[in-house]
């Protein structure tokens, strides 16, 4: 049995809606003025007094672990709170007219995520064949239809449904739920053919940065070229990087308030750069993207995520010397590194981190 029985339950939740709604949506509707990273939503936690429920005490016999769970399952509570949820938007690259991707990202920093995007699928090399870019919101379905009047989304609905009104008015209503942001490009001619030859016109989830990829070389690209004149670099310290973990832990606010979104870190000139996005990825993009946008070499980027393949391709083709995770990287990633130099190391916790790749030898 529950201590807290179900109609009380569903009155506290009650009064504590009716009390918060205003506020809650006054909060909200401060929040969708700006650029929202969160968003309030309510929730209900079930969970254990901490002074009386011990794990450790349920390690008798079976009848003893039956009694004592019945027991802590009167000392239930159950609490109706907001909780802060990062928000996941949909992210519409368009690159000289063409709408190449659909990225789900943390709707901040979408200028240096679109450069650095482009640049680590090959399209672009350089932060100057980036002409002109504007970042658009979405927010009715005026602007949605207006958007899709003449892309791919209206000519599907319009060639295979019988009833094309009704059914357009009903997928852009449906995009309601959404955030929406188009990041529009206007790249140089000479990457142009590049753009034709390789969109993908697909939408990307949040954790894969190889979504819509078809081909195998495409997907798995040779790197030898970055090779070419890379020269080793140093192996960062201990020190040096649990420095650089502590500033990542302190200043990672959205982090802090969601606890649902990476970071991408790096050290320039004694000054911490940190970009925060629901895809670890997607923050590895931004951080290369700033760097492109501002010109400037580093020597070492963190990330507060495993050390996946795309994160290596992406470092290896911004010339980043060295790749530390939180987290471990995967076999693929290491043998990958290991070919083309890339320095990578796991496992940066407390007082330890791991070298897998272009360490020093004891």
């Amino acid at each position: 049995m529950i201590a807290q029985s179900d109609t009380e339950t569903d009155e506290k939740c009650s009064d504590s809606f009716l009390v918060n709604t205003l506020t809650n949506k006054t909060s909200e509707t401060l929040k969708s003025s700006a650029t929202p990273l969160a968003r309030n939503h309510w929730a209900q936690k079930h969970h254990y007094p901490t002074d009386k429920y011990n794990h450790n005490s349920i390690i008798e016999t079976r009848v003893a672990k039956t009694n004592i769970a019945q027991a802590h399952m009167q000392q239930i509570s159950i609490d109706c709170q907001s909780a802060s949820l990062a928000v996941e938007a949909a992210v519409a690259i368009v690159i000289n007219g063409i709408h190449y991707a659909v990225l789900m990202a943390s709707p901040h920093q979408l200028e240096y995520l679109a450069v650095g995007f482009l640049f680590s699928e090959g399209l672009i090399q350089h932060s100057h064949e980036l002409l002109d870019w504007e970042v658009t919101q979405l927010n009715d379905i005026a602007d949605y239809q207006q958007f899709t009047q003449d892309s791919f989304i209206k000519e599907r609905f319009i060639r295979d449904s019988t009833d094309e009104s009704f059914e357009f008015a009903q997928s852009l209503s449906s995009l309601q739920d959404y955030d929406i942001y188009v990041v529009e490009l206007v790249l140089n001619q000479r990457c142009h053919q590049r753009i034709q030859a390789q969109k993908r016109q697909l939408a990307g989830r949040t954790g894969c940065g190889m979504c819509g990829i078809t081909g195998l070389t495409q997907a798995l690209p040779d790197f030898s070229i970055y090779r070419q004149n890379r020269q080793k670099a140093d192996t960062p310290s201990l020190d040096c990087l649990l420095a650089i973990r502590q500033q990542v832990d302190a200043m990672q606010h959205t982090h802090q308030l969601t606890g649902a979104v990476h970071a991408a870190a790096t050290m320039y000139n004694q000054q911490l750069y940190l970009f925060e996005d629901v895809g670890r990825h997607n923050a590895l993009d931004k951080l290369i993207g700033w760097q492109l946008r501002n010109k400037v070499e580093i020597s070492c980027v963190l990330m507060t995520s495993r050390l996946s393949i795309e994160l290596v391709q992406k470092s290896i083709r911004g010339r980043i010397p060295w790749l530390i995770g939180m987290s471990a990287p995967t076999s693929t990633a290491v043998r990958v590194a290991e070919r083309y130099g890339l320095g990578l190391a796991g496992f940066l916790r407390d007082n330890r981190v791991t070298y897998y790749s272009n360490y020093s030898d004891l």
